[in-house]
């Protein structure tokens, strides 16, 4: 099936099956690794993209399903080749990574809440980061991490969006 996808603001005349899932399509046909392949059940959170603004699981959309979208990936959030963005910046600061596995889908995530709310409650940021599951961290070093770029994205007093 031949589908035209608009990844990370580049439009990508792709051909896959049908039942290919957004994430294998991003890892197996555009070179974007960012997404990691976990569950594969939508459970674990590893494989989460922003899908018009918001995050969801690559893994539970079939690609076709992704026409006409948005789709970015950790590898469009970023202000230019070679560097970070404020989240990014924040979660490097903190130690909000330790394998790094996680690490993606969390900064996603925490892109998503502070594009529409700069002062998040702790307890926000812990609801925006429940669906992804880390087996090293503990948590607190990410909290953190979103704490601390939304503290970062105040001072500029621009939307998140903007900041990359």
């Amino acid at each position: 099936m031949h589908i035209e996808l608009d990844i990370n603001g580049e439009k990508r005349a792709l051909d896959v099956e049908p039942r290919t899932s957004l994430l294998d399509t991003l890892r197996d046909h555009c070179g974007l690794t960012g997404a990691h392949t976990g569950c594969e059940h939508g459970v674990c959170g590893a494989c989460t993209v922003l899908f018009d603004g918001e995050a969801v699981r690559s893994c539970l959309i079939f690609a076709p399903q992704a026409e006409g979208s948005k789709i970015t990936t950790i590898e469009g959030i970023t202000p230019g080749p070679g560097e970070m963005s404020v989240i990014q910046d924040a979660f490097c600061e903190t130690h909000g990574m330790q394998c790094g596995y996680c690490t993606p889908a969390m900064i996603l995530v925490a892109h998503a809440l502070l594009r529409d709310n700069l002062n998040p409650t702790r307890e926000e940021v812990v609801d925006a980061i429940s669906g992804n599951i880390c087996r090293c961290t503990g948590y607190a070093q990410i909290i953190e991490a979103v704490e601390l770029a939304a503290e970062r994205l105040r001072g500029q007093n621009v939307p998140a969006e903007m900041a990359k």
